[in-house]
């Protein structure tokens, strides 16, 4: 099978926002114990100055202060593709486990996304695109992967490719034009708890294959709670949803915490 600079592909992974997942041979010179890395090659030419926007944060990423986060080992252009590795995660995603996820372990595993989350936020960076497909498994729990990079690499894309954006979980205000953040990335955390609780998005059945009628859908519902969550954690789910980013949880770190105390109840 064909690579890309000294990765040498085992099969493709399958489609992300912005490009494609491969499962690749890793290379003697990232000097990790690991023999396979999963290795993004995004679509599409790439800037030099949108090349070293994605480069710089994917730096901030590697060495935030959290072991939640997807290990990001190298980037770089080969041929004017952007590519970076990270670690593999075998058993899967949360939207895609690769066998049987109890509650549990899923509602563990946003817990560790939204601490991934916060450590971002520390070094002052908004994730962008938390979302059940990147909130990858681990036997302790989740890491999460993947950063928002298209809105660096294609500053347009939030609006004009949204084929494969995860919108059923990013915050609506930033289909009209608000800014990533905190608040955003709390939203998506909510969202995506309520998937690992019921299995379901906050919006209700939405259509799919057009992208626009999607967006539409979207911004004229209401998202909400289903009523088979329980108290506790419906009421976290609403407050990181709420339509006022001043009454959601301050922080992805209050997130976690909180999850951390409905343990009992979706063990």
């Amino acid at each position: 099978m064909q690579g890309i600079a000294d990765y040498e592909f085992v099969r493709p992974l399958g489609e992300a926002n912005y490009g494609t997942n491969y499962l690749a041979s890793a290379p003697a010179r990232l000097g990790i114990a690991e023999s396979q890395v999963v290795v993004k090659v995004i679509a599409g030419p790439t800037s030099d100055d949108a090349f070293r926007r994605a480069t710089r944060e994917l730096k901030h990423f590697s060495v935030a202060d959290s072991d939640r986060l997807v290990r990001v080992y190298d980037a770089g252009r080969h041929g004017g593709a952007f590519y970076y590795a990270m670690e593999y995660l075998p058993l899967g995603s949360l939207e895609k486990p690769a066998g049987h996820l109890d509650v549990g372990h899923a509602v563990r595993a946003v817990r560790d996304a939204a601490l991934a989350a916060h450590a971002l936020h520390e070094r002052g960076i908004a994730h962008r695109d938390i979302k059940p497909a990147n909130i990858l498994l681990a036997d302790d729990g989740g890491r999460l992967s993947d950063l928002g990079l298209s809105q660096l690499l294609s500053p347009g894309m939030m609006v004009t490719g949204l084929g494969q954006i995860g919108l059923e979980y990013t915050d609506p205000a930033m289909m009209t034009g608000t800014n990533a953040s905190r608040a955003t990335d709390v939203w998506s955390l909510g969202a995506s708890l309520h998937f690992a609780l019921t299995g379901k998005g906050v919006h209700g059945d939405l259509p799919s294959g057009e992208p626009l009628l999607l967006v539409r859908s979207i911004l004229a519902s209401h998202p909400t709670v289903d009523p088979s969550v329980p108290g506790d954690a419906a009421e976290l789910v609403a407050a990181c949803i709420a339509a006022d980013p001043a009454a959601r949880p301050k922080t992805a770190a209050e997130v976690a915490e909180r999850i951390d105390a409905l343990q009992p109840a979706t063990a």
